[in-house]
């Protein structure tokens, strides 16, 4: 009896490696990464969402595939063959962002999109609401229209004799009104003119240039959107030049040589957006996963700007801020 136990066993051990060996590889995923601009603009984004996924244990090379593509800030078609030849591949799920999400959303029904997006995706007509936005599409959302008033606040502390703002914005920009009247209330509050801006396109935004230095605004406060994070540049150097403060919403405005940005801490943003992937993958559907909006927010300063313009940032703004570039 104890010899055929023995043998019994002997027979269930040895088929033991015979199992595992006939058992599949892990399921390797393809993402589709599609970006309106360059793979330059965005590879602090796309190395933020990288992370986001090792963080649920999504590693390229092992269990991952990341297939990459750039409008190279391109017209709406050049974006739409891009989401095509994706879907085609296909992917198990295309992550967008910006400009670039309308389009992919309109061209691509049949695979999940995560997106980050600057606008309001409701007005924009892409979700049926923050909790459950239908589609098969979900994301996060970056607008954060009360944070329009505290860059109007942040100003006044630090220039407190400012007298006129001038808001810079693109009204094409989904919820940019909302934007607008939130930037208007604060200066009625804080006994600030507040004057507006608007430009859809680069030849616009040129044309206002001679309007906004008529005016003699003390300080502009940009509204980030596409438009002007490609031309803030040209934007930083007219103000430069006519010697005007200028905040907005994106840490990039900061670093391209504006007094102070104030607002949603991309990097983050693009890291949870790894959470939707993650939860797309288990079988979740997008119309199910509701849409977010930043948590984490970001004070940067460039004392080099300030100094150049002859501005005094207090200590209190100092104190508060996450980085100072000197």
């Amino acid at each position: 009896m104890k010899r055929r136990r023995f043998l019994l066993s002997s027979l269930a051990l040895a088929g033991i490696p015979k199992i595992a060996a006939a058992q599949s590889p892990a399921k390797v995923f393809r993402i589709g990464w599609l970006i309106g601009g360059s793979a330059e603009g965005s590879a602090l984004f796309f190395d933020a969402l990288r992370a986001g996924l090792a963080d649920h244990g999504y590693i390229e090379g092992r269990n991952l595939v990341i297939e990459k593509r750039y409008g190279e800030d391109g017209p709406e078609p050049v974006v739409a063959a891009l989401a095509r030849e994706l879907a085609h591949l296909p992917v198990d799920v295309l992550v967008t962002q910006g400009y670039a999400t309308r389009t992919v959303i309109k061209e691509v029904a049949a695979v999940p999109i995560v997106y980050v997006f600057s606008a309001d995706p409701i007005l924009a007509g892409i979700a049926q609401s923050l909790a459950r936005p239908g589609g098969n599409a979900t994301g996060i959302s970056l607008l954060s229209v009360e944070l329009n008033g505290k860059r109007i606040e942040l100003l006044r502390e630090m220039l407190p004799r400012l007298e006129r703002v001038t808001v810079l914005a693109n009204p094409a920009h989904s919820g940019a009104n909302f934007e607008l009247q939130a930037c208007d209330n604060a200066g009625r509050q804080l006994g600030i003119a507040v004057r507006q801006a608007l430009v859809r396109n680069a030849a616009e935004l040129e044309e206002s240039f001679a309007e906004i230095a008529a005016g003699k605004p003390g300080a502009i406060t940009v509204l980030p959107d596409g438009l002007v994070i490609q031309k803030r540049q040209r934007i930083v150097e007219f103000a430069a030049k006519e010697r005007i403060p200028v905040i907005s919403g994106w840490k990039i405005f900061a670093e391209s040589g504006a007094l102070c940005t104030y607002g949603p801490r991309l990097t983050e943003s693009y890291r949870r957006a790894a959470f939707y992937i993650d939860r797309i993958l288990k079988g979740m559907q997008p119309a199910e996963l509701p849409i977010e909006r930043p948590t984490v927010f970001e004070l940067v300063v460039n004392l080099k700007t300030a100094n150049s313009l002859g501005v005094t940032v207090p200590p209190s703004v100092l104190a508060r801020a996450d980085e100072v570039i000197e």
